[in-house]
C-alpha cells in the first residue's frame, strides 16, 4: 500500500513509502559517521565508541542484524536520538574482529531500507523499532530504457575515472534490476553525505535511478574537462619536457644543497628591508615589483643576478635620510677661518647661505663654482664647507671624463651596468644632503660616447635636479637639498650653459704676504708633523720662508711651496737620525735654505735690469695665476714680412696684426717713412716657446715693442702693461687684472699700465698690492707710448712735424742716437 506519512520526530517530510508493519521489528542501532550504507553493499567498518561496541555484541549474540543510520553531524562523539537520520539500512554482520587497541572491525552487508519508528532504549546502546520499506518500479519499457542509459553512462564513467576498478564494470553490467543498479552505482560516485542520504530515502527505484543517472552525467562532464586539461598540459609538457625536467632536477639539487632555502631567506630579507626603508611611493612600488619578479626566477639564472643587484642598489640609497645641518654662522665662520687664510668671497657666500638657512625651513642647495689657479685651496675649501655646515663630504674628479654615462649611469640592458657617479657617491655618503664636490669641472671632454657636461646640466639645475633620473635606476631622485661645489682652473673651458647654472666665485692667486701667513699657520706645522719632527727640532724664520717663495717657487698657489718645505724637513730629519743626541735645533734662514736646496731656481723679479729697445714686459693670466710675459721685436732689412713665433694662438696673432696696423697708421707721428714697412721684415717673439699663449690682452705690449724697435727708443724696464688694442689705437678692458697685478708686484715692477675701463676692478685688489704699484689708467695707445718709452719729453714724441726718418734708419734720430739698444732691437 502506498502512503505518505509524517512522523513528528522525522525531519524528512512527504516521503512516499510502502511499509510492512510488524511490532516485533526491533534491532540495535549503529550510528555511522561520514558514510551511508546502501542495500546490497558490503563495507568494512571500524567501531570504537563503547555504546556502539555493545550494540554489536548484542547483535552478534542474536540474529546478527542491526540498523545502520548516518549521523547528521559527524563531529558528535555521543549522538542523541535526534542526531541520526530516520531512514537507514537494515544490515547483517558478516564478520567481527576485535583489534588490540580496543576497537572492533566488522564487515557488514546492507539488506533493505528501513525506517526508524521509535527508540526502545538508549542505554547501554540504542535499540529502535523499525519497519522495512518496499520499493516500487515504473513501466517496464521506461525502466529498460533507463537501465540501458545508466549502463552506457557508467561504462564511460569507468573509462574516465581511473579510481573505479575495471572489474566493477562487469559487475554492474550483470545487474538489470533498477533498484540494485542504482544502489551499486551510487557507491562509486563522488557524492556528499547529504546527497547519498537523499538517494537512500528515495524508495521509487525509477526515480532513484534517474537521479543517479543525472549525477553521473554531471560527473562525466567534470571528468571530460579534466581529461582535456590533462591532455593540454601533457602537450605543453612534451614541448618543454626537457626544460621542465632539468628545472625539476635543479630544484631538487638546490633543495639538497640548501641553496633554494638560502635564496628564499635572501628574498625575505629584502622584503623586510623594503618595509623598513623610507622612500617615495613610486620607488617602493618599483622595488616590490622587482622582488616579485625575482621570486619567479631560478637563483642561478643570469637575469636573477641583474634583478638582485638592482634591488640592492635601490635599497642601499638614502632616499629620505637627511643629516641635521649646523646653522650656527659664528661657529661656521670660526671653522672656515681655522682651515683657510684669506678667500674672503667664498667664505662670505657660505655664511650668507647659513644665515638664509636659519630663516627659511627649507631652501634649495646652492651651486657654487670656485675658479682659480692650482694650489689656492679650492678642493680643501669644499671639505671645510662640509665641516662648517655639519654635512657629509663626497668628491668626484671629472678630469678626463668623456662618457656621459659616468654621470647618469648605464641602462640595465648592458652587461655590468652601474649607476652614475652621482648615485654612487650618494650611497657612499649615506645621506641625501651632503656637500658634493665636482673637481676639475673644466677638464671634461666629449667624444662619440656623449658629452658629460651636458649630463651635468640636469644635476646642477635647481629647477630640475629634484627629479634627477639615473639611467640605471630609472627612478626620480631628489638632489635639491645637495650642496654642489664645482672647481675649475679656467672659466672659458666650461660650456656656457653650464656656467649659467652655477654661481661663479673667482679665487685669485696668493700674494707674497698671504703665502707667508699660510706657510706659518698651516704648511710648516703640517710638514713638521708629517716628517716625524718636533717643533723644538726645526724652526722656520720669515726670511727663510720668503726665500723659498721668491727664489724656489713661482706659482699662484702654495703647492710647490709645501713641497719645498717638505724637502727641507726631510733633510733635517736625516740629520736628526744621523747625529742622534748631538743634533741641535735647525733655524731655517735664507742661508740655510740655499745650503739645503742648492742654487735658486728662479730670479726674484722678472723685470729687465736695463731699458732695452724692442723689449717690453707684458702681463698674462694663466692656469697657475698671473705671469710676467716678455715680448721681443726684431727689425731687419726685407720686403715687409711680419713673422710671429713663440706658440702664439690665433687671437694673439690677430692682436699682433692689429698692433702692426696701428703702427703703420701712426708712421708720421712716430717719425717713420710712409712706406717703411715695405723695406723691413718684423719678427715678433714671445719667449718660453714651449708654452702655448693666447688672448688679446698682449695687444698694447706688442704695439709698444714694434714702435720701440722701429724708432730705436728703449722701453722702460720698470713698466709692465696689459690691454687689448684696436686698429684706431683704443685700449680695451681685459680680465684677470688681480692676478696680473700680483705677478707685477712679485716681479718687482713699479708701474703698470692698465685700461681705464678696468678701474672698476681695482676695488678687489689687495691694499698692499696697490701701495706697491703705480697704476696708470690709459684710454689709447698714444698714452701707452708716452708712459712706456724711455724719452725725456714723452709729450712731444708723437708730434705731427717732419719725419724723424725720411728713409728708414738712413739718418738716426737725434733723440735716439746715443741710446744703447739690445740685440733684439734693430740689426
Amino acid at each position: 500500500m502506498a502512503i505518505f506519512k509524517n512522523d513528528g520526530d522525522d525531519p524528512e517530510e512527504g516521503v512516499e513509502e510502502t511499509t510492512t508493519a510488524s511490532g516485533d521489528n526491533v534491532a540495535p542501532l549503529l550510528p555511522l559517521r561520514d558514510i551511508v550504507v546502501f542495500p546490497h553493499m558490503v563495507v568494512p567498518l571500524f567501531v570504537g565508541r563503547a555504546r556502539s561496541i555493545k550494540a554489536l555484541e548484542h547483535a552478534v549474540a542474536g540474529d546478527r542484524e542491526l540498523l545502520l543510520s548516518a549521523q547528521r553531524e559527524a563531529e558528535k562523539d555521543e549522538p542523541g536520538e535526534e542526531d541520526v537520520y530516520r531512514i537507514g539500512t537494515l544490515g547483517s554482520i558478516i564478520q567481527l574482529l576485535r583489534l588490540p587497541d580496543g576497537t572492533v572491525k566488522i564487515l557488514v552487508e546492507g539488506k533493505r531500507r528501513a525506517r526508524i519508528r521509535g527508540f526502545t532504549q538508549s542505554d547501554p546502546f540504542f535499540a529502535c523499532e523499525y519497519e522495512t520499506l518496499d520499493e516500487s518500479e515504473g513501466s517496464a519499457v521506461e525502466v529498460e530504457a533507463l537501465v540501458r542509459s545508466v549502463h552506457a553512462a557508467f561504462e564511460t564513467y569507468v573509462k574516465l575515472n581511473k579510481k573505479v576498478p575495471p572489474e566493477m564494470l562487469n559487475t554492474v553490467a550483470g545487474i538489470s534490476e533498477p533498484s540494485r543498479l542504482a544502489d551499486t552505482i551510487v557507491a562509486q560516485l563522488n557524492l556528499k553525505i547529504d546527497e547519498r542520504q537523499h538517494l537512500l530515502e528515495l524508495v521509487d527505484a525509477n526515480q532513484r535511478l534517474e537521479e543517479v543517472f543525472g549525477l553521473m552525467q554531471a560527473e562525466l562532464e567534470v571528468l571530460q574537462v579534466e581529461r582535456k586539461i590533462r591532455s593540454r598540459v601533457k602537450k605543453q609538457m612534451e614541448r618543454s619536457q626537457k626544460e621542465y625536467y632539468l628545472n625539476e632536477q635543479m630544484r631538487a639539487i638546490q633543495k639538497e644543497l640548501g641553496e633554494r632555502d638560502e635564496f628564499k631567506n635572501e628574498i625575505d630579507e629584502l622584503e623586510q628591508q623594503l618595509k623598513q626603508k623610507k622612500m617615495p611611493d613610486d620607488s617602493r612600488g618599483r622595488a616590490q615589483k622587482e622582488i616579485r619578479k625575482l621570486k619567479m626566477m631560478s637563483p642561478m639564472s643570469a637575469e636573477a643576478t641583474v634583478v638582485r643587484n638592482y634591488i640592492d642598489w635601490v635599497l642601499s640609497l638614502p632616499w629620505d635620510e637627511y643629516k641635521d645641518e649646523k646653522k650656527d654662522a659664528v661657529e661656521a665662520e670660526r671653522v672656515l677661518e681655522e682651515d683657510h687664510y684669506g678667500l674672503e668671497k667664498p667664505k662670505e657666500r657660505i655664511l650668507e647661505y647659513l644665515a638664509v638657512q636659519t630663516l627659511v625651513k627649507r631652501m634649495k642647495g646652492p651651486i657654487l663654482c670656485l675658479v682659480g689657479p692650482p694650489g689656492v685651496g679650492k678642493t680643501s675649501l669644499g671639505k671645510s664647507i662640509a665641516r662648517a655646515t655639519g654635512r657629509d663630504f663626497v668628491r668626484i674628479s671629472l678630469g678626463g671624463v668623456r662618457d656621459e654615462a659616468e654621470i647618469r649611469g648605464h641602462r640595465r640592458t648592458y652587461i655590468g651596468a652601474l649607476p652614475g657617479k652621482v648615485i654612487q657617491s650618494l650611497k657612499k655618503a649615506g645621506t641625501s644632503n651632503p656637500v658634493f664636490l665636482f673637481d676639475e669641472v673644466d677638464k671634461m671632454s666629449m667624444d662619440f660616447r656623449g658629452d658629460p657636461s651636458a649630463a651635468l646640466l640636469e644635476v646642477l639645475d635647481p629647477e630640475q635636479n629634484h627629479t634627477f633620473n639615473d639611467h640605471y635606476l630609472d627612478l626620480d631622485y631628489d638632489l635639491s637639498r645637495v650642496m654642489f661645489v664645482c672647481t675649475a682652473n679656467v672659466l672659458h673651458q666650461i660650456p656656457r650653459p653650464l656656467q649659467d647654472r652655477m654661481e661663479i666665485i673667482q679665487l685669485p692667486g696668493y700674494i707674497e704676504s698671504e703665502k707667508l701667513e699660510i706657510a706659518k699657520k698651516f704648511l710648516v706645522r703640517k710638514q713638521v708633523e708629517a716628517n716625524g719632527l718636533k717643533p723644538e727640532q726645526v724652526e722656520f724664520s720669515d726670511g727663510g720662508i720668503l726665500e723659498l717663495i721668491r727664489r724656489y717657487t713661482r706659482e699662484a698657489g702654495v703647492r710647490s711651496l709645501e713641497r719645498e718645505l717638505a724637502s727641507i724637513c726631510r733633510k733635517v730629519a736625516r740629520d736628526v737620525v744621523k747625529q742622534g743626541e748631538a743634533f741641535q735645533k735647525v733655524r731655517v734662514s735664507p742661508g740655510v735654505v740655499k745650503k739645503l736646496l742648492g742654487v735658486p731656481k728662479y730670479r726674484f723679479g722678472e723685470k729687465e735690469k736695463h731699458d732695452l729697445v724692442g723689449v717690453c714686459t707684458g702681463l698674462a693670466y694663466t692656469e697657475v695665476g698671473g705671469e710676467l710675459l716678455q715680448t721681443e721685436v726684431s727689425v731687419t732689412s726685407g720686403r715687409g714680412k711680419l713673422q710671429v713665433t713663440g706658440r702664439l694662438g690665433e687671437v694673439m696673432q690677430e692682436s699682433a696684426n692689429a698692433a702692426m696696423s696701428y703702427v703703420r697708421s701712426r708712421a708720421k707721428q712716430l717719425g717713420l717713412a710712409r712706406d717703411f714697412y715695405s723695406k723691413v721684415d718684423i719678427h715678433i717673439h714671445v719667449p718660453e716657446g714651449g708654452t702655448p699663449k693666447d688672448g688679446p690682452s698682449a695687444g698694447i705690449t706688442i704695439a709698444t715693442c714694434i714702435a720701440s724697435a722701429l724708432t730705436r727708443v728703449p722701453v722702460r724696464s720698470n713698466v709692465a702693461m696689459t690691454g687689448e688694442i684696436t686698429l684706431r689705437g683704443r685700449v680695451l678692458p681685459i680680465g684677470g687684472l688681480k692676478e696680473k697685478l700680483i705677478a707685477a708686484h712679485r716681479g718687482g715692477i713699479d708701474t703698470v699700465l692698465i685700461p681705464s675701463d678696468n678701474e672698476k676692478d681695482l676695488r678687489d685688489i689687495p691694499a698692499k698690492i696697490k701701495r706697491g704699484l703705480t697704476l696708470v689708467l690709459v684710454e689709447d695707445m698714444d698714452e701707452v707710448l708716452q708712459h712706456a718709452l724711455a724719452i725725456e719729453d714723452p709729450g712731444g714724441f708723437l708730434h705731427e712735424g717732419d719725419h724723424l726718418l725720411d728713409e728708414i734708419y738712413e739718418t738716426p734720430s737725434a733723440a735716439t742716437a746715443d741710446i744703447p739698444h739690445s740685440p733684439a732691437g734693430v740689426n
